[in-house]
């Protein structure tokens, strides 16, 4: 007897859907109640009362969710994914001092691919768990990074990443850009790959790098992921060196427009704020990371007045510790608040809209991901709100935002695939590699002391 073919088409049953549409409001857009979202194969085919999708779909697959919330999946539009291995290194150390005297010696005596494949190993499935169906990622060796993120099933951005000194990865910029535009043709094409130019930031890549990567950013329509304005220590060697603040030396360099996703942005005046404005730059917030390491505040109730287009990161492990996005979404939305003296400075609906359509968009991913419309791929989370701490629901999104932790998740698809189910990852394969990378931590964690030590 035939093997039973699998329903081609599933009813996933809410009682409550955040469609989130770019097209509204989000303050004015109410969520659905008892809606279904039917996905065929990858894709979304319509949003409708669940009692028509299920009269014109009589032999879909039913996943019913009660007193569930689906919201877009949460896209991470900053993180270094490798460096889940180095959680915990450098705690308590301001920026300067945990790059000079953690992670860049760690990083030259660790970095090889193995190290990368663990790291993001870990940090994709941690992320996955949380919601998070796609990340934005800049680190060394991104075909290891690559490899993870297809092993675990995540939606990836990989960084294409130029500094000006050598690393066991490259040694000069022009090689830099050589193997990671190789490994982006390579991929171009694949559904869940896409790739951004990543000079680390404007103190360690020259103008002649930075001009480059502006010319291959228009030829080839990448967007630039950098690390900008940081540190007040950074502005002010930027303007020592350069005679500018390092905003308007990008800019100069042809850096600052659509393409351009501005990491942290902490630091900025007026002058910088209305350059980003009127770039139609992005901004990658990650509030956590910015406070672990006394940064400082980005001002993002003001970017929000000035029409700038905001996404939340988590940065990597070792400057935030988790890699939670609902954790760094409430974060902002309540510094968002206390820095601009305005309750309503980022409400929860803006907030999720940062997290989902804002941070799709910036990565030119907002085609395919970042809402719930027909047409587009399903990336979905599900969080349930019948917990006794989440009780009563006057408003899904607000609790999702304000009362809502990465253990409500339940359920997230990956363009129409199942890859958590029941808080648990769904694939048993993939539960099998993440415990063998767990098993081999005990030997990065031995070699991380030796360096420490000072004993290698």
């Amino acid at each position: 007897m035939p093997t039973p073919r699998s329903p081609a088409r599933t009813l996933i049953e809410a009682q409550w859907i955040a469609p989130v549409q770019a097209r509204t409001d989000p303050s004015a857009e109410p969520c659905l109640v008892g809606h279904a979202i039917v996905v065929e194969n990858d894709r979304i085919v319509e949003v409708v009362p669940q009692e028509q999708a299920r009269q014109h779909n009589p032999t879909a697959e039913h996943i019913a969710l009660p007193g569930h919330l689906v919201v877009p999946g949460f896209v991470n539009l900053h993180a270094h994914a490798a460096m889940a291995l180095l959680r915990g290194v450098g705690d308590d150390l301001p920026l300067s001092a945990w790059l000079r005297e953690r992670i860049w010696p760690l990083e030259s005596q660790l970095v090889d691919p193995q190290f990368v494949r663990d790291g993001s190993m870990l940090a994709f499935a941690e992320m996955l768990r949380g919601g998070t169906t796609c990340v934005n990622d800049m680190y060394f060796f991104p075909e290891a990074s690559v490899e993870a993120a297809l092993a675990v099933g995540i939606r990836s951005a990989h960084g294409i990443i130029v500094v000006d000194f050598p690393t066991v990865y490259a040694s000069a910029p022009a090689e830099y850009l050589r193997k990671g535009l190789a490994l982006r043709d390579r991929l171009r094409d694949h559904p869940l790959v896409s790739f951004c130019l990543a000079p680390h930031a404007p103190y360690t890549v020259s103008d002649d790098a930075l001009r480059q990567i502006a010319t291959i950013s228009r030829e080839l329509g990448l967007p630039i992921h950098i690390h900008v304005h940081e540190t007040a220590e950074e502005v002010a060697e930027g303007i020592a060196q350069y005679g500018k603040r390092p905003l308007a030396r990008l800019d100069a360099l042809g850096l600052v427009g659509p393409e351009m996703i501005a990491v942290h942005a902490v630091h900025l005046n007026d002058d910088d704020l209305r350059r980003l404005a009127a770039g139609a730059a992005s901004v990658a917030h990650c509030p956590h990371s910015n406070g672990k390491l006394a940064c400082g505040i980005a001002p993002t109730a003001r970017m929000h007045e000035m029409g700038i287009r905001v996404g939340i990161g988590t940065d990597g492990s070792a400057s935030n510790n988790r890699l939670d996005l609902l954790g760094e979404a409430r974060a902002a939305a309540l510094l968002a608040k206390a820095t601009s003296g305005r309750a309503d400075a980022w409400p929860a609906a803006r907030t999720l809209r940062a997290m989902t359509l804002d941070a799709a968009t910036a990565l030119g991913l907002d085609e395919r991901i970042g809402s719930i419309e027909a047409g587009k791929q399903a990336d979905l989370v599900a969080i349930d709100l019948r917990a006794p701490e989440l009780l009563p629901v006057y408003d899904p999104v607000s609790q999702l935002i304000y009362a809502c932790g990465r253990e409500h998740v339940t359920d997230v698809w990956v363009a129409g695939k199942a890859v958590v189910r029941t808080r648990q990852l769904a694939d048993p394969g993939v539960r099998d590699a993440l415990s063998e990378v767990v098993g081999r931590t005990g030997v990065w964690q031995n070699r991380v002391g030796e360096i420490l030590s000072g004993r290698v």
